[in-house]
Parts: C-alpha cells; structure tokens; sequence
C-alpha cells in the first residue's frame, strides 16, 4: 500500500507539514508506505508546500517595523508568502492592527530581493495579510518596475474578490471599523484610476484583484498572472502526478465546510483524486453538516470532542487515520 498524504493546515493548531507527518505515523503503523506532500491554497503555508523557508530577509513589516521574513528560492524559483512579511499576525491581529496606513511594502521588498537574487519566476501567496493599500506600498519597493521584464510573477489566491470590493469584504477583519472601510474604498477607487493612467490596466472587474486588500490587482497592474491558489500550488508540485501512484489520499483541514469546494485545498484534492481514479478521504478538526457525504470524512470533534481535538490536534489525527486504515472504511 503506498498512502498520499496532502492535507491543509489545521489553522490555530497545525500546520499542514505537522498533520501530514501524523498521518504518515500512522500509514507507518500499518506497514505502508507514505507520500508526504504537504498542501495550501496560497495563503499561509505555501511555504511549506514546496518544502519551507531557506532565506531569511529583513523588510518593512506592515506597521512599518522592521520583521525578519522567511520565503524560499530553489535554482530561478522563488516563492513568497505575503503574509510573513505583510500578515495580520505580525501586528498581533486586528485589535492592534492601523487597517487605514498598513502597507504592503514588505512583500514588494521580498520580491525586489528575489529578482536581485537571480529569480526568474516568483510565486507569490496570497492571504492572511493586514493591509488594504491596494498594492500601491509594493509597488513603490518593486522600483523600478523595468527590472521585472523577463521575470513571471503568479499570484497565488484563494479568493475570487474583486478589487473595489477588497474594503468591504475584508477590511473588517483587520480591524477596520465602518468610516475606514469607507475611506479604504474610495482609497482603492482612487488607485484603480492611478492603475489604468500609468499602466494602461483596469484592475477593477478582474477576479483575485481584491485579495490580500487588493495586492492582487497591483500586481496584476504590472504584469503578474492572478491565478487560483490551489490550483497553482497543485501544478508546480506535481500533486496529480504523485497521486497517480498511490493506493490512497488523505488530505484535510480544520474546518469542513462548503467553501471548502470553493477554490481550497480539501475540495481541490478531491477533484483531483477523483480524476486519477484514487480513493480520497479527509481529516479534519470539525465539518459542517452540510458538507455531509461529499467526501469520507473523520470529523475530529465529533469522534473525541473539542477539547481533545483542539489541545491534542496532531495525536487525534494520527489516532483517527490509525483507526481508520485498520478498519479499512475507506474501502
């Protein structure tokens, strides 16, 4: 028996290289062989999906203190997660966060650093950021914008947002209350008009512009493809091809819901096991009753209750996917 295991992160409680070594603990149990691989959908952990951080570069954090950012590059591959260099995480949530003046600038910094480095293509993640600033502050640190001919930029998102609509859907998470959101909006507005003058792009009807508070459509103003997050991460891994050897795929996330099926990474693997004409089953730390029969599913909660499976994440996915493969349900 060979096993994929290409689960999501368990958001709050693990990350998705953590659960896809339990998981492998427990094919090893069973005398199998397991594929690690672990997954995202171009928010946080795309790193991990092509193997984790091997550089570390200080830049201009979101509230403009300096943070030491970790991204990776392999031969002329780079790839950067927005979020370690812009997140929420790093303001400490969005209590704390200024949503009207944080900025984008570190992750344009990251992506000047990868171009001097020698990168000739740069995947950049996008989600957990802080910032509604349009792109505008990675723009300013990308310059001068003549030096990316030549150079791919794929944004990597999982949402489908609209840049006009960056304020509205997002701002509230970062703390923004209903008179910034406001501004935010018309600030976008504003650099929607500075996109089309300067670059000759409207930013305005594409889908993935608003991700990350719009840093998606700057990007795309000046050259980047905006591209589905799973998808993308999919692809550049070979995740198809390694299930094509494989007896059986466990993937998962924290929580099961439908937009699990949107664009991330749960729904993604289970299209893809299904063309590959392979079993697929998900551990997950709680599912929504309306996902119900879309996929076989472990619901973590559910089997040891939410203390267990929030304070003991990892020993309850290896029990679970333990017990699941001696019984063999996913027959």
């Amino acid at each position: 028996m060979r096993v994929l295991a290409c689960p999501d992160k368990f958001r709050g409680t693990a990350s998705a290289t953590e659960v896809a070594a339990a998981i492998a603990a427990a094919v090893s149990d069973q005398g199998w062989n397991c594929v690690v691989q672990p997954m995202a959908d171009g928010g946080e952990g795309t790193l991990e999906a092509f193997g984790g951080a091997n550089r570390t570069t200080p830049v201009t954090g979101p509230d403009r203190s300096v943070v030491q950012a970790q991204w990776r590059l392999d031969a002329k591959l780079a790839i950067i997660e927005m979020a370690r260099a812009s997140g929420l995480s790093l303001v400490g949530g969005s209590e704390c966060n200024d949503a009207v003046q944080a900025t984008t600038a570190g992750t344009g910094e990251l992506i000047s650093t990868a171009t001097d480095c020698g990168a000739t293509r740069i995947i950049v993640g996008l989600g957990g950021s802080a910032t509604t600033d349009g792109g505008m502050g990675a723009l300013e640190a990308m310059a001068p914008l003549a030096r990316y001919r030549g150079v791919d930029i794929e944004v990597a998102a999982d949402v489908r947002t609209k840049f006009l609509d960056a304020a509205a859907v997002f701002g509230p998470q970062k703390g923004a209350s209903e008179t910034q959101v406001a501004l935010l909006a018309g600030r976008l507005a504003r650099l929607a008009q500075v996109y089309r003058t300067e670059h000759g792009v409207d930013v305005t009807d594409v889908p993935r512009s608003g991700a990350a508070g719009g840093l998606g459509g700057g990007l795309f103003a000046v050259g980047a493809d905006l591209c589905d997050g799973f998808e993308l991460i999919a692809d550049s891994v070979g995740l198809y091809e390694q299930m094509e050897d494989v007896d059986l795929v466990i993937t998962g996330e924290g929580r099961l819901d439908a937009t699990s099926f949107e664009g991330k990474v749960v729904g993604g693997v289970a299209e893809l096991a299904r063309h590959a004409d392979v079993p697929v089953m998900a551990i997950v730390g709680q599912a929504a009753d309306d996902v119900a029969g879309m996929i076989p599913t472990m619901d973590l909660t559910a089997t040891y209750g939410e203390e267990r499976a929030l304070n003991d994440t990892l020993g309850c996915v290896q029990t679970a996917a333990r017990e699941w493969l001696s019984e063999c349900l996913w027959r």
